[in-house]
């Protein structure tokens, strides 16, 4: 009966230990957060992150995020990011986006959000976006996923901490008064014009066809009145 080297064994059941190992950790969620105060109800809190690169091909263009409940898109502002990146809200969230990155580069950004809710956890479903329209989505709740969602884990709320008021965008809008709504449509200058008379009722047109008739009778009288004459000399 041959015997199996040693070694060999030793390199066979490390080899399972480190399968074993590999598929026990969690997936690493590829892009990153951290915020400098990392407390539920904590205000102007710096969130950043790192959306590493995942394409050998393409460079990293945009970078959208889904923001949780409790966070609207009037709560965050733009920190800094890539040179040449601007940052505009969108209907659930906000987008950072500007040239291509080289291959390879993470896109490092942060966002200042007004106050962090009072919970547990903050998910921030993240889709990047490469040059050559490839996307990754980081969007799954569950850790364990393949493409998980970076969350940010948060600390107790201080005890003092309470929630601020909603951002003015935010807020319901005034009803407007009577003087700010808007007036009924003006009558034409064709009609404005067409003023009544108070004797009668009567509009000043209807009395100046009235005027122009008796003239015309009466010019007529006089005409037929010469014409007879005329005819009896």
């Amino acid at each position: 009966m041959s015997r199996i080297p040693l070694s060999r064994l030793s390199v066979a059941a490390a080899g399972a230990a480190t399968a074993v190992l590999l598929t026990a950790v969690p997936a690493a969620a590829h892009t990153e957060v951290e915020a400098d105060k990392a407390q539920a109800l904590a205000e102007n809190v710096t969130v950043s992150f790192h959306a590493e690169a995942e394409s050998d091909t393409s460079g990293i263009k945009e970078v959208r995020v889904v923001l949780p409940e409790g966070i609207t898109p009037a709560d965050v502002t733009y920190g800094k990011g890539p040179e040449g990146w601007r940052f505009s809200a969108t209907d659930d969230g906000y987008t950072v986006r500007g040239a291509e990155l080289k291959t390879g580069e993470g896109a490092e950004y942060s966002v200042v959000v007004r106050q962090l809710p009072d919970t547990e956890e903050v998910p921030f479903k993240t889709l990047q976006t490469y040059g050559d329209g490839h996307v990754d989505r980081w969007i799954e709740l569950d850790e364990n996923g393949e493409n998980p969602a970076p969350i940010l884990k948060l600390k107790a709320a201080a005890p003092d901490a309470k929630p601020v008021s909603p951002s003015p965008s935010t807020a319901e809008s005034p009803t407007p008064t009577a003087m700010e709504t808007t007036p009924a449509s003006s009558p034409s200058p064709q009609a404005a014009d067409t003023g009544k008379d108070d004797e009668g009722g009567l509009s000043a047109g209807v009395w100046t066809g009235i005027g122009a008739g008796i003239v015309v009778a009466v010019a007529a009288v006089v005409f037929a009145v010469r014409r007879r004459s005329g005819a009896e000399g």
